[in-house]
């Protein structure tokens, strides 16, 4: 069983940045993929980034691709997202989630995770 708590949102003006971050309870945080997913208003919740338990392995939507960048510190139990060059229609709940399927694989479906924290509300305005 593993916790997920995000924190790290806000209001931003464009082009700025904010990091979220993770935090998971749990002695084995390193053997779950992680991915970081969001959902604006009345759209259905899509995939942003992935990392894998190691952190060896990474994967990012084409609509944060060299905006992004999703790393993890198994010491810490954290899993960070920074956002960099924020647009508007970058304004979403952003929901981090964990796969317990043993942390060499990256995943961008949803359904492959089990695992998902409440989310923290990003908003990016003109």
């Amino acid at each position: 069983q593993v916790q997920l708590v995000e924190s790290g949102g806000g209001l931003v003006q464009a082009g700025g940045s904010l990091r979220l971050s993770c935090a998971a309870s749990g002695r084995t945080f390193s053997s779950y993929t992680t991915g970081w997913f969001r959902q604006a208003p009345e759209k259905e919740r899509e995939f942003v980034a992935t990392i894998n338990g190691s952190g060896g392995r990474t994967y990012y939507a084409d609509s944060v691709k060299g905006r992004f960048t999703i790393s993890r510190d198994n010491a810490k139990n954290t899993v960070y997202l920074q956002m960099n060059s924020l647009k508007p229609e970058d304004t979403a709940v952003y929901y981090c989630a964990a796969a317990s399927s043993g942390g060499f694989y990256v995943y961008t479906e949803g359904t492959a995770y089990a695992y998902w924290g409440q989310g923290t509300q990003v908003t990016v305005s003109a």
